[in-house]
């Protein structure tokens, strides 16, 4: 008999768990809070059954947004990029921020991977595009973005202990700044108990668990019609990032000169209308989705091969869709 109560007390205390486990899901309610940083508009839903979590998390998520930014801006006074680039005293040894060291490493390491297709010193010629796609009069030659300055990724000399030689780099960390630092929101809202999320960074898509147990429905703009959605990635823990021809650009005597700048040519890159990348990790994602930019295509494909874990879908100039070999998992 004893034995048979304490098998009723044990199936009563799992009914028990289970209905409080529902209830708390139940319970559970969106919070959004909407920033700017990194010339992006951000929004960020979370969801929790405690409003003050919520509050505290989001103050939290902001100064981190707001440290890498500051750290990675190239145009403010204050930042790590800004006093790297215009420090003038030469062979100087600067001890930086360890997260902007880190994220140096980073691109570093992606452009020999890349074989020197994602060039964070590429300062130079971007500034050079920057002030004709603002004037929206004329196109550099390429002359002139020749003599803009050098680009040797050797200019950025890493010596560890968060130390880096001056040997004048013109660093721009703007094809890896916004992913990377959306990949370190995700890990911090993680690390605090909420797995259930998701940030919207200027299309750099970083989502968690579900809110409702089902697959977050993420839907791809198409780069000929914006505000179209042409694909939709279905899935949960994934990171979904565009670069395209379609968002940061000026047209002069009807040709279109977007921002994604190829090192080889110092022009920008016309393989394609744009290309999106899945994967987990938010900073890869908007690595790779530049680098594949850059690319062709094929080549784009075969460098795809051999990461594992990562898929994409290309865009290309007729209008057609080209999806990696296992894209259909998110389909």
């Amino acid at each position: 008999m004893k034995k048979y109560l304490n098998y009723i007390f044990i199936s009563l205390f799992i009914i028990l768990i289970s209905l409080v486990f529902l209830y708390s899901n139940q319970r559970l309610k969106e919070y959004q809070k909407n920033l700017f940083y990194m010339d992006t508009y951000i929004n960020i839903k979370l969801y929790t059954n405690s409003q003050s979590k919520a509050d505290k998390v989001f103050k939290e998520v902001e100064k981190i947004y707001q440290d890498y930014h500051q750290l990675t801006d190239r145009y403010g006074e204050d930042g790590g990029v800004y006093y790297i680039n215009h420090n003038d005293n030469p062979e100087e040894i600067i001890t930086v921020d360890p997260i902007l060291y880190n994220m140096i490493e980073h691109g570093i390491n992606w452009y020999h991977q890349s074989k020197g297709l994602l060039n964070i010193n590429l300062g130079n010629v971007i500034d050079i595009w920057k002030g004709y796609r603002d004037s929206k009069e004329g196109v550099p030659s390429l002359d002139e973005l020749k003599k803009s300055g050098s680009i040797d990724i050797g200019d950025i000399e890493l010596l560890g202990n968060n130390q880096i030689r001056n040997n004048h780099p013109n660093l721009d960390l703007g094809a890896i700044a916004k992913g990377y630092t959306t990949e370190v929101v995700g890990d911090h809202l993680e690390k605090n108990g909420i797995d259930k999320y998701i940030i919207n960074a200027g299309g750099n898509v970083l989502v968690g668990n579900h809110y409702d147990n089902q697959k977050y429905k993420i839907g791809i703009e198409s780069p000929i019609q914006p505000g179209d959605i042409y694909e939709v990635v279905h899935g949960n823990n994934i990171s979904v990032v565009t670069s395209g021809s379609y968002e940061r650009y000026y047209e002069y005597d009807g040709k279109r000169y977007h921002h994604i700048i190829n090192p080889n040519t110092l022009m920008p890159s016309e393989y394609m209308q744009s290309v999106t990348v899945i994967t987990e990790d938010s900073g890869l994602a908007d690595t790779l989705s530049t680098i594949l930019f850059l690319m062709p295509i094929e080549e784009g494909q075969a460098f795809l091969k051999k990461l594992g874990n990562v898929e994409a879908i290309w865009f290309t100039n007729d209008g057609k869709t080209i999806k990696s070999e296992g894209f259909n998992q998110y389909e």
